[in-house]
């Protein structure tokens, strides 16, 4: 299969190359191909000639998106637009990445595929205009929501609390933002087999379970040896950021489950990305 893939410099695209490395892979980091350029776009995919295309390339800082809504419109919703509408020209079907942050966090329990999107903030406005647009412009498509992604490659919360653990010797975190993280291997690794099944639709791939900012930040340090760096649960109106969070958006994935596609616990994704990075306690 012919798999073209936008983003691919990024954590998750780079996972999603190896991934799909029994499929001929066309990767496009942001230095080869601008989303925002239509023409660019078209004539890109339909010289590529891919099946499918997965459509990981985003603005994902979401207060930068926040500082500059404009510009995340014009990358996340924009930019997908034109993606999808290449994808209907060359007849190859899209996966289109999105996020969490779609959610307004109010539910009090786990997201399904089926809950109304109700972001609040511009980069969950930008994403899920993106998703209106695939869902709108193609018959062909999935669209793969994630969320607190860390991975090989990439400046994420596992990374930044353990360089300002080293640094500061101690941690104040949010307790009140509840989430799912997600380890871009395992990520990748159902999105490759979601491919096989050609069952389009709506699909949560995130690592099982869910934790605060606090807890994943305690379990960060204790795998790693500095269980004995203090932190410090504090509220989120502690911590101003220029973007709104959502309180909590932890994923379900049924969608993905029916068909067998299932992601492991977040704590053995942890343990596993640790070991890969050479960070765990010896």
């Amino acid at each position: 299969m012919r798999v073209l893939i936008t983003g691919a410099g990024g954590q998750l695209g780079q996972a999603l190359q190896e991934a799909l490395s029994l499929h001929t892979v066309i990767p496009l980091a942001r230095a080869d191909l601008d989303v925002t350029d239509r023409a660019a776009v078209f004539q890109t995919i339909l010289r590529a000639r891919p099946e499918v295309v997965i459509h990981a390339a985003a603005i994902t800082d979401v207060d930068g998106c926040a500082r500059d809504p404009e510009k995340a419109f014009r990358v996340n919703a924009m930019g997908t637009q034109a993606v999808a509408l290449a994808c209907v020209a060359a007849g190859a079907a899209l996966i289109y990445i999105s996020t969490n942050e779609v959610f307004d966090g109010t539910k009090g329990e786990p997201y399904l595929e089926f809950d109304p999107p109700n972001p609040i903030n511009p980069y969950g406005h930008s994403k899920w205009a993106g998703e209106w647009f695939v869902s709108h412009l193609l018959q062909r498509f999935y669209i793969v929501r994630t969320a607190w992604v860390f991975g090989p490659g990439g400046n994420h919360f596992v990374r930044k609390i353990l360089c300002r653990a080293d640094e500061q010797g101690a941690l104040r975190v949010v307790h009140d933002e509840v989430g799912s993280p997600s380890y871009t291997r395992d990520v990748a690794a159902a999105i490759a087999r979601l491919i096989e099944t050609e069952a389009y639709g709506i699909y949560h791939f995130v690592n099982e379970g869910m934790c605060s900012r606090y807890e994943y930040a305690v379990e960060i340090l204790r795998r790693t040896g500095r269980g004995h760096i203090p932190v410090t649960p504090i509220a989120s109106t502690e911590f101003p950021r220029p973007s709104r969070v959502p309180p909590f958006t932890p994923l379900r994935n049924l969608c993905g489950a029916a068909l067998g596609i299932t992601l492991r616990p977040w704590p053995e994704a942890l343990q596993a990305y640790l070991a890969e990075e050479g960070w765990l306690a010896g």
